[in-house]
């Protein structure tokens, strides 16, 4: 829901109900991920998208129907069968399931906090259930960024104390995804499936190098939502006149830099200077940090080189083997290797192989982390790309 939250913030603070369908499930290569929603308020009006295009008149029409009712919320699934040739259903060969709630802001406060620190550009995350106990389905708890306060109730209690424990973690990893909690204390005598949704502070570049490179680099670090740093410990280099699209430059020597700066799981870290006084020094500290990404631009040679000189410094070949070098994937002006380095942390970030689809078989579209328990069965069972597709509806929600 978060991908449409500045519409939906309006909406809270104008008091208009909506109804809300949220993909809660996602299996093959379906075009949008988990989390991603459509709302369509009172009037009928609809922001955001769940299919690319696909399904969303059909999805469009079960919010409708779920307004008028204003009752339980419903399911709908979307795949491929061969039933009916006509029927609505991914053209792509995935699978989706869809919540569709009605939301009240008036009886949901804590939707519109979260709603509008997102709209802030604040770190936010909601909790919604989206499996367990028919009374529960929909209802959320949010934790805003002012020290991870808690706001909703789904149960009370320890079980209320965990899905808080959960959401604040995944807030930490920036990653929206499925969790499965209870079943097995007196808070939550069921299992509650919950999609935490997440928007997180952006993820950071640290680019080590102010060369023709790194200003490349940091207009398309930019681009993808980056937080983009360039240092170098040269001060006639790395100034923001040469770096406009760099959130902030800093002369210091790298290493220096590195160790006093905040860097999470999400951090790329992009070594340019192909200067061994520089290199390995950094480069020991970054390959010890739990990095996503760490890059190192050099030829063949300098590549060799620099790993004869890690092994002197002991760095492991554990170590090593989280080693991105050389950095980028064959191109040669600075505009094609900043598309080259930012294609292949794409590739890491998503678990993809950097191979043309052309050439690898599978699903497109990976997902980051498990999702729930039927994930690898329902991979297994993936559509015949030949046959037609069509919607399932379940619908109201049963225990």
């Amino acid at each position: 829901m978060l991908n449409i939250a500045d519409t939906l913030h309006r909406w809270c603070r104008e008091a208009r109900p909506f109804a809300l369908a949220t993909v809660v499930d996602v299996t093959g290569s379906a075009p949008l991920p988990v989390g991603t929603s459509l709302a369509v308020d009172e009037d009928g009006n609809a922001v955001g998208s769940i299919s690319g295009g696909c399904v969303e008149g059909a999805v469009y029409e079960l919010c409708r129907q779920v307004l008028s009712d204003r009752g339980a919320p419903q399911r709908a699934w979307f795949g491929y069968s061969d039933d009916d040739a006509f029927a609505v259903g991914l053209t792509c060969g995935g699978e989706l399931d869809v919540l569709v709630q009605h939301v009240d802001p008036a009886l949901q406060l804590h939707l519109a906090a979260a709603l509008a620190d997102t709209v802030r550009g604040r770190p936010t995350a909601v909790a919604q259930v989206v499996a367990g106990p028919r009374e529960l389905i929909g209802s959320s708890l949010s934790v805003l960024a002012d020290g991870g306060s808690t706001y909703g109730t789904l149960v009370g209690g320890s079980t209320d104390k965990l899905v808080a424990q959960e959401v604040r973690a995944l807030l930490r990893a920036g990653r929206t995804t499925r969790v499965t909690i209870g079943g097995n204390g007196d808070d939550c005598p069921e299992p509650l499936t919950l999609l935490v949704h997440v928007h997180a502070s952006r993820p950071r570049m640290l680019i080590f190098g102010a060369v023709d490179f790194a200003a490349a680099l940091s207009e398309a670090g930019h681009f993808l939502g980056y937080r983009v740093t360039v240092c170098d410990a040269r001060p006639v280099f790395a100034t923001p006149a040469r770096f406009p699209h760099a959130d902030e430059v800093v002369v210091d020597w790298p290493h220096r830099y590195l160790a006093q700066t905040t860097v999470d799981s999400r951090t790329a870290i992009c070594v340019l200077t192909h200067d061994a006084k520089f290199d390995i020094p950094l480069l020991q500290l970054a390959l010890d940090l739990p990095v996503s990404y760490v890059g190192a631009m050099g030829s063949r040679r300098t590549h060799d080189e620099r790993l004869r000189l890690l092994h002197e410094a002991d760095v492991s070949e554990n170590q090593l083997a989280g080693l991105h070098s050389p950095i980028d994937l064959g191109a040669h002006t600075p505009q094609e290797t900043a598309l080259s380095i930012t294609a292949e942390i794409i590739a890491h970030t998503n678990q993809g192989t950097g191979r043309p689809l052309s050439q690898a078989t599978g699903p497109i579209h990976r997902p980051l982390l498990p999702l729930h328990a039927d994930h690898d069965r329902l991979r297994q069972e993936a559509p015949d790309p030949g046959r037609r597709p069509t919607m399932r509806r379940s619908g109201r929600v049963s225990p």
